[in-house]
């Protein structure tokens, strides 16, 4: 260890975590139990409606109360966690893969060729990521994998703006100078030196990305635009309770709160990430 990072780990002193982020990680924990095995979580099915007990309010039979079929809405939330899930982690995947691809090919590429794709970047950074996303729907047609692909499409240049610049920055250090002199071919110095050194800001981005494709995915299906009834979704949720905000609150509120501590809790970890990504007090 150098005397830098001696210094810097003094300075910090030792790790401690702090109670929100704990917090944070055992929610996550607990929606990706529910992912994996959601009988784990509930043994409600989703599906399964009884009209007699429709709109029934939170009790011990329906600890979050039913819907307006009668269906459970602590086990569809828990069902539908799946869904939002799978779609912000997929569109996810799916941006990041693509943003270090042309985020590398800018940074790598003769200048014309970096000052095409950088205002590509900026263009497309200009358009709300919803509203770019309802741009390829409209191109696409709705359905879960076409909201996934919006999604991601969508999510691109913030990953590519981000591996370009780190690219610049690489491809003058002084261990890719020397491999390019030994004479090692550009894909080897590309996969060895360049790929592993530009890739450091991404799990944070990624993780505070995973949180925006939520909200993505659930304003999507809230408009109609995801998967489609019955199966269960929490912006579909929110779709189908806003005719009963009057009568049953709890068929709002709960999926609602679904996505907020979502959001906030990938947030609050990406953060965190961020902040030991950067060497700065935990």
């Amino acid at each position: 260890m150098t005397t830098a990072a001696v210094a810097a780990a003094v300075t910090r002193g030792p790790y401690r975590p702090r109670p929100g982020a704990v917090l944070a990680g055992l929610f996550l924990t607990l929606l990706a139990v529910a992912v994996v095995a959601p009988g784990l979580v509930t043994g409600v099915d989703p599906l399964a409606a009884d009209p007699l007990r429709a709109l029934a309010p939170p009790g011990p039979e329906h600890w979050l109360g039913t819907d307006h079929l009668g269906r459970d809405v602590l086990a569809r939330i828990v069902y539908g966690a799946r869904h939002s899930l799978s779609i912000g982690v997929l569109a996810t995947g799916l941006a990041v893969t693509a943003g270090v691809l042309l985020g590398l090919a800018a940074g790598l590429s003769h200048r014309w060729v970096d000052e095409a794709l950088a205002r590509s970047f900026d263009v497309l950074s200009t358009f709300p990521e919803l509203l770019l996303a309802l741009l390829v729907i409209a191109i696409t047609g709705p359905g879960t994998g076409n909201v996934i692909l919006a999604i991601g499409i969508a999510q691109i240049p913030n990953y590519a703006r981000v591996i370009r610049a780190q690219t610049f920055v690489v491809r003058r250090a002084g261990y890719v100078e020397q491999a390019v002199t030994s004479g090692l071919p550009r894909a080897a110095i590309t996969a060895r030196h360049v790929l592993p050194n530009v890739l450091g800001p991404i799990p944070v981005l990624a993780t505070i990305g995973l949180g925006q494709g939520v909200i993505a995915a659930s304003g999507l299906s809230f408009l109609g635009m995801g998967p489609q009834p019955p199966a269960a979704e929490w912006g579909a949720m929110l779709s189908e309770a806003r005719n009963y905000l009057r009568v049953a609150w709890w068929e709002a509120l709960f999926p609602g709160m679904a996505i907020t501590l979502t959001v906030v809790c990938l947030t609050v970890i990406g953060r965190r990430l961020q902040r030991r990504f950067e060497g700065r007090t935990p």
